[in-house]
């Protein structure tokens, strides 16, 4: 019998159907509540004239009424595009524009936002539906139909939602993502972590955010509760820490940059959140020393390090972390592939290297994406058959694997620079100033300036409370770690360093804050 994503909902719906599944900042939805918002929600798209396999682009704030959008635009055979509701109108109305959806939902607060991205859309606008009760298409909370028959022809293979994540063009690229994919990570999820009914689950992501894909379904699927973080926490970390604590989680889900946040302000008690039993982490690297700060003070949790592009959906591998780490200069290992995926670390003619050998990394099996939206030239150039015909995702990542088969990330490919003849990979220097003591965040960018020297090395950190590390002492600490020619030669001492809008630290804005200033060999320190 074949599965989708909105029959998780439909069947914990029938054996939960009193236990809360959704809790917002204000509302709390059961089982049997979100299951009638949604096929409220199918009914009011169909009505629109939704078609099979169609697009409905979800322009609205994370809230319950909001996910029940989510799937109900599954449950009538469409698929869904959750959009960013804080982002630049330019950016939302060529999300919108390339995804072309038949209906857009939005709510009250992003009617504005809406309106600039429509004047924007050339042609015919889509039509709009509301997740407000003073629009005339409005989904009210009475009137709940029984379930509509999904939509012939959409199979569990088929579009379940579109994301678009950051193009090195600078326009954003649609990922695709089917419900078979999803199923996968959760079913293998569910085994993994033990997820039970009444469990509490952090909803801490963005939904334009893979990894709030995880929290959602593999909550709904398990009969547990999912709690809605607020985005106003993510600049308040004793309010975190709060949430976590009040609410009693047994589960945080979340990017490093919020567990370092944490670990700067020291919100987090010894042995707090009594009721936590594990806490996941994804998106980039959580440095050594912050981890080894949770660990010692939450002796109780289990940690895991999850690794995954958004082209393998959601994660590929994972790692639990077994002890606080002895070496807090060693980077955690992304560990191995979950049930039904495939790592292989290659060479440049897709050939396995050795262990200990580094190599690009690569990923097959269960959880790879059809590819980009209406973009086969990049899904070609992605998603490459090896010699026996398995299709393989490049994922642009360097790893080794070591003798027990343990995979470990390395840095990207393109972050490998060449400076005063010299080789150098970024992601090895980066790990290093992670330990340096009294670093909160660092980040470590290239700069081609030009000349016999190539490119210019530039670090940029934060302080932890109570610690002052002016530059000079950082670069001091540094060529203890690394050879002298890895060290930046251009520094930057920031309150916080930039983040994108999926919480991982922002490159490009790096680059551009480096750019303009001339290349020098001294330490400079600067805000």
């Amino acid at each position: 019998m074949s599965r989708h994503l909105q029959d998780l909902l439909a069947d914990s719906a029938q054996r939960f159907a009193d236990r809360p599944a959704l809790v917002g900042a204000d509302e709390t939805m059961t089982y049997a509540d979100l299951d009638g918002a949604v096929n409220r929600v199918a009914h009011v798209v169909l009505g629109h004239g939704l078609t099979p396999g169609a697009r409905v682009a979800v322009l609205a704030e994370k809230a319950p009424w909001t996910i029940a959008a989510l799937i109900g635009t599954l449950r009538a055979g469409g698929a869904y595009v959750p959009v960013d509701p804080a982002g630049p109108a330019s950016r939302v109305a060529r999300i919108v524009g390339a995804a072309e959806p038949e209906i857009v939902l939005v709510d009250a607060a992003s009617r504005a936002l809406l309106d600039e991205v429509l004047a924007e859309l050339p042609g015919r606008p889509p039509l709009v539906g509301a997740l407000d009760e003073q629009e005339g298409v409005a989904f009210g909370r009475e009137d709940l139909f029984l379930a509509p028959t999904a939509s012939p022809g959409v199979a569990p293979v088929d579009l379940a939602h579109l994301l678009f994540t950051s193009g090195s063009t600078g326009v954003p690229k649609g990922v695709m993502i089917t419900h078979d994919t999803v199923l996968a990570f959760v079913d293998w999820a569910l085994r993994h972590f033990g997820t039970r009914p009444g469990d509490r689950v952090s909803g801490h992501p963005p939904l334009h955010f893979d990894l709030s894909t995880f929290d959602i379904y593999a909550t709904l699927a398990a009969g547990a509760e999912l709690h809605l973080v607020p985005a106003a926490l993510g600049i308040d970390p004793r309010g975190t820490a709060a949430f976590i604590r009040d609410r009693a989680l047994t589960q945080w889900f979340s990017v490093p940059s919020v567990l370092t946040y944490l670990a700067r302000f020291d919100a987090v008690a010894q042995d707090d959140f009594p009721a936590l039993e594990r806490l996941l982490w994804c998106g980039e690297v959580l440095p050594t020393p912050v981890l080894a700060h949770w660990m010692r003070r939450l002796p109780h949790v289990r940690f895991t390090n999850l690794y995954g592009p958004t082209e393998a959906t959601i994660a590929s591998s994972w790692f639990d972390v077994p002890e606080v780490p002895p070496d807090e200069t060693v980077p955690v290992p992304i560990g191995r592939a979950c049930d039904g995926e495939e790592l292989r670390v290659l060479d440049e003619d897709m050939a396995p290297v050795p262990a200990g050998e580094v190599g690009e990394l690569w990923i097959g099996g269960a959880g790879l994406s059809p590819g980009y939206w209406r973009d086969p030239e990049k899904t070609v150039a992605a998603f490459v058959p090896d010699a026996d015909g398995e299709r393989l995702y490049r994922t642009g990542d360097l790893a080794r694997v070591d003798d027990a088969g343990v995979v470990h990330f390395l840095g990207r490919v393109d972050s490998q620079v060449k400076s005063r003849g010299y080789r150098i990979e970024l992601g090895e220097i980066e790990a290093a100033l992670a330990t340096v003591p009294g670093i909160r965040e660092c980040a470590v960018v290239g700069i081609d300036t030009g000349g016999f020297e190539g490119t210019t090395i530039c670090g940029a950190y934060s302080v932890a409370e109570g610690h002052v590390l002016p530059a000079t002492d950082v670069r001091r600490r540094l060529t203890e770690l690394v050879p002298k020619y890895m060290v930046p030669a251009r520094w930057a001492e920031m309150e916080d360093l930039p983040h994108n809008v999926n919480g991982k630290i922002d490159r490009p804005a790096l680059r551009e804050r480096f750019a303009p200033a001339p290349a020098t060999t001294a330490a400079t320190g600067g805000r």
